[in-house]
């Protein structure tokens, strides 16, 4: 599974909304989007692809966590806006994981629609079969 991440002030950037950082124009997030269509396509025309979503911005997350006189705490989003949180994932069948890390790394050379706030970073991690692969 391939992991993108971005903060609330990505999204809001990305939407147009006035921030202390620079907006990023429709065009140039057209341009970003144009590649993330071409990079899935590469991977579907290759048999790579498997599943591919984006997630809704930070705002309308809910973290459930703890436990508080047996009662689970939720916190509604938004988070600190420059807290990364998971943006959202490919799912690629590859033949190792150095492949998996190529395919994933060509997301870093992705256009910037102006200055993000958080420096663009995905992460590769294998989806675990079984339990067995909890313990290996």
């Amino acid at each position: 599974m391939i992991m993108l991440y971005a903060s609330q002030r990505d999204y809001d950037q990305m939407a147009g909304k006035p921030s202390d950082q620079p907006e990023w124009k429709p065009e140039a997030v057209a341009e970003m989007h144009e590649f993330m269509g071409r990079w899935n396509q590469e991977l579907i025309d290759s048999g790579e692809f498997v599943d591919a979503r984006g997630l809704a911005a930070p705002v309308h997350t809910r973290r459930i966590h703890g436990l508080d006189g047996g009662v689970p705490v939720v916190t509604d989003g938004p988070y600190p806006e420059t807290q990364e949180v998971l943006a959202g994932y490919t799912i690629v069948e590859c033949p190792s994981f150095d492949r998996a890390t190529e395919i994933a790394a060509r997301i870093t050379t992705a256009p910037s629609p102006g200055e993000s706030s958080s420096p663009l970073y995905v992460e590769v991690r294998p989806i675990a079969d079984g339990s067995d692969d909890f313990t290996g």
